[in-house]
């Protein structure tokens, strides 16, 4: 079948506008991992776009060579998939019990959970409550704290609105008792938008620094990725700040060794390439997710 010119125009316009598309959206990572392989002095300089001037390996050598880099990336692989699972279990306890229309507290509990949206106790008290319930130089005060959000209880149980009530009213007659239907029923349906929480929490747990810093800041056996990059950051920051001048920086033992743009674009790459290589897998259950945790009603 030949394609009449207005085809062939609106392809030209279509291809286009994607490839402008892609250009824009890829542009800040290479631009992010250029540098990160560029040359502390040359990129002090500026002018880098996506390619390398001075290709090296510096700055990720920079990195690795901490000596607690290794345990931190331990514990934060640690925090993540404890937190995640621990998370997503309980996370849909609540969403289940408050999506089941026989529960008379239904839209009270909803209510204070949409409260806490909005209004939090701050930190001193939370630090407070974190001190009384001795939590404070433990791992697990990275996993209590978040064990439960708000936003995902409301995702989640908006998504449980929308199952059929009738599944579960049937697997009742059958003598399901209502942790059976919650495990082998309602868990297997909310697939998607579980996958879609799983990253929600996993990238929470995973670039979390402050809660170190607050609750076990001197404590090396509990320190996490994030807060060993975000301290290494500080330094080089700090070590520029006591030159005299940019141009004095350029050339002192600190600059040959790393500089802070260096050091915070090879940060980045390496916070975010565990993600990276996660998403792949779970694309397709994170878009339907999105699009049927937004629906639901």
């Amino acid at each position: 079948m030949k394609r009449s010119a207005g085809d062939l125009i609106f392809d030209v316009i279509n291809y286009s506008l994607m490839v402008i598309l892609a250009v824009v959206t890829l542009y800040p990572f290479l631009h992010v991992l250029a540098v990160s392989l560029n040359d502390s002095i040359d990129t002090i300089r500026g002018g880098i776009t996506i390619f390398p001037r001075e290709f090296t390996l510096a700055n990720y050598k920079e990195i690795l060579s901490s000596p607690n880099i290794a345990w931190a990336t331990f514990i934060s692989i640690a925090r993540t998939a404890i937190g995640t699972i621990t998370g997503i279990i309980a996370t849909s306890m609540v969403a289940y019990v408050i999506s089941r229309q026989d529960f008379f507290a239904r839209r009270f509990v909803s209510g204070l959970f949409v409260i806490t949206m909005y209004i939090s106790g701050g930190m001193i008290p939370s630090y407070m409550l974190m001190r009384s319930l001795h939590l404070i130089n433990t791992f697990w005060v990275y996993i209590f704290p978040g064990l439960i959000s708000a936003f995902n209880v409301v995702v989640l149980r908006s998504y449980m609105d929308g199952l059929p009530v009738d599944l579960q009213e049937s697997a009742k007659l059958d003598g399901a008792n209502d942790f059976i239907i919650y495990a082998r029923i309602i868990m297997p349906l909310c697939t998607p938008v579980i996958a879609t929480l799983c990253l929600f929490i996993a990238v929470g747990h995973w670039n979390s620094w402050f809660d170190t810093y607050l609750y076990n800041p001197f404590n090396e056996k509990l320190t996490t990725l994030q807060f060993e990059l975000q301290k290494m950051l500080t330094n080089a920051q700090a070590q520029m700040t006591s030159s005299q001048d940019i141009y004095g920086f350029a050339h002192s033992e600190q600059a040959k060794r790393i500089s802070p743009d260096s050091l915070r674009m090879a940060m980045t790459i390496v916070a975010t390439l565990p993600i990276l290589v996660v998403y792949p897998f779970v694309q397709k259950y994170f878009m339907q997710g999105l699009i049927l945790g937004a629906v639901k009603s």
